[in-house]
C-alpha cells in the first residue's frame, strides 16, 4: 500500500490490490476502514474491491496504521475487557 498526496486540499489516494481478482486501483481514504486492536492479529484495514466487489481485509503493521491515520481513514479502536 502506498499513498499519493497531490496538494494540501487534494484528497489522499491509496494504492491497493485485490487478492481475489488481482485488480490494482487507487481508493480514497473514505473507502477504507482501520481497526486497531490489542495485538497484530486484531489490527487490520479493510475495503471493498471496486472490480469484483469482494470485501478485502489485510493486516496493518505500524507503518500502515501511520499512513492510513495520517491520510484520514476512519479508525475503530477495539477494546478487550
Amino acid at each position: 500500500m502506498t499513498t499519493t498526496m497531490a496538494g494540501a486540499s487534494a484528497p489522499v489516494l491509496f494504492k491497493a490490490a485485490c487478492p481475489d481478482c488481482r485488480g490494482r486501483f487507487e481508493l480514497g481514504s473514505d473507502a477504507f476502514r482501520l481497526a486497531i486492536g490489542a495485538s497484530r492479529r486484531t489490527t487490520f484495514y479493510s475495503f471493498t474491491c471496486p472490480d469484483c466487489r469482494r470485501a478485502v481485509r489485510r493486516p496493518a503493521g505500524e507503518r500502515i496504521v501511520e499512513l492510513l491515520t495520517g491520510g484520514g481513514v476512519r479508525t475503530l479502536r477495539l477494546h478487550t475487557g
